[in-house]
């Protein structure tokens, strides 16, 4: 199998190159940079190393999932802590008709961040103080990123694909032995793709999950 080229990312310009994406976008995407690294010195968001390596560690990986699901309007991005990839989502999808994504977090203080960015950014969101278990919302795409292992999150997200969604999980390099564990306790049907911001990175998409075992 031949290995993915991946697009060079490492500033603005290169996310806009990779992306498409408006230079509305960009300068919504550079004031949650400051907003990030304006909070962070409050309280962990995100490691501080990562905010030299924002635009690809970042807001690449975050965007490349709308490349996986160019026509899904309604996002819920579970565990979504600092807003990855939900608030980067929402920024690119500002000015689509109907596209909107729900922001689930248990933890309070990071909803007051999450609401002040898409307060500040007018971003089309909804932040949820929830466990994302405890939800049940019909979406076309759920998501998350450095949340729990998978046979954890498809617990969480089996309220929300029991409506009709798809999953899209972002997955590090131990992703094989993930979806091991996760079939002893899900029957469940999933492909692996691969990451476009890091040769390391796995995405698992989950097209069907049914009862656990």
């Amino acid at each position: 199998m031949a290995e993915t080229t991946l697009p060079e990312v490492n500033d603005a310009a290169g996310f806009q190159a990779a992306s498409g994406c408006s230079d509305q976008a960009l300068a919504d995407l550079e004031s949650y940079r400051s907003y990030l690294a304006d909070w962070n010195q409050r309280m962990n968001l995100i490691g501080p190393a990562t905010l030299d390596i924002y635009w690809n560690r970042h807001a690449w990986d975050s965007a490349q999932l709308l490349r996986l699901a160019p026509d899904a309007l309604t996002w819920a991005d579970l565990g979504t802590g600092a807003g990855l990839p939900g608030i980067v989502l929402a920024i690119l999808g500002k000015d689509r008709p109907g596209f909107h994504v729900h922001l689930v977090e248990s933890m309070a203080k990071r909803c007051r961040f999450l609401t002040e960015v898409v307060t500040g950014l007018q971003l089309p969101a909804t932040v949820h103080q929830s466990r994302a278990e405890d939800l049940s919302l019909a979406v076309d795409i759920v998501t998350a990123r450095a949340c729990a292992p998978l046979s954890r999150l498809l617990g969480y997200g089996r309220p929300y694909l029991r409506l009709g969604a798809d999953a899209l999980f972002l997955k590090g390099q131990d992703v094989g032995a993930e979806l091991e564990d996760a079939a002893k306790s899900w029957d469940f049907e999933a492909d692996v793709l691969p990451s476009l911001s890091d040769v390391r990175g796995q995405i698992v998409r989950v097209r069907r999950l049914g009862r656990g075992r």
